[in-house]
């Protein structure tokens, strides 16, 4: 498994990462039409976009094909209220790839350029329903507060966990 950071030709190979973990991370969770129309060439615009933002970091998980498997990205954190703060915008690892230890590495490659930024803090915002919350509160991530949000006519609990402490992160394995 190779880590590493994302260029503009990766945005396709995010997009497609990033609409198929919706798919199978927000079923039951999401309107099924929702999740249905959801499109990679949308979503690829979306990316290219993403890579190309001063402030943002992109990182990718390759298979041993060469194949993208997982992506995060984060940076500096837009509606920002709390000085040297920064965002764990998004994480996905295709479902058969989890559990092995990618998001780890991914969470590493992130924190180390968030370190060098000066952050002092990272937040990440997820759906109550989503079992990666489970993920971030095993890495150390503290829940902060909860909030409703209306996404496709569904109300739903989003959760706002932090870091504080990114040296459980950067020294993992």
């Amino acid at each position: 498994m190779k880590i590493r950071e994302a260029k503009l030709d990766d945005a396709a190979g995010i997009a497609k990462v990033h609409v198929d973990c919706w798919r199978t991370s927000y079923q039951n969770i999401m309107p099924n039409d929702y999740l249905e129309i959801l499109s990679y060439e949308q979503r690829t615009e979306l990316w290219i976009k993403n890579i190309s933002r001063e402030g943002n970091n992109v990182f990718v998980a390759e298979d041993d094909e060469g194949q993208i498997v997982g992506f995060t990205d984060g940076g500096i954190r837009e509606n920002n209220n709390v000085e040297n703060s920064g965002n764990l915008t998004t994480i996905y690892i295709l479902e058969t790839y989890q559990g092995i230890g990618i998001g780890k590495k991914l969470l590493q490659k992130l924190f180390a350029a968030c370190e060098k930024l000066q952050f002092s803090t990272i937040f990440v915002e997820v759906l109550e329903n989503n079992k990666s919350k489970n993920f971030y509160e095993a890495v150390g991530a503290e829940l902060l507060q909860s909030d409703k949000v209306r996404i496709a006519g569904t109300d739903i609990n989003l959760l706002v966990y932090q870091w504080r402490d990114f040296s459980r992160i950067l020294s993992s394995n």
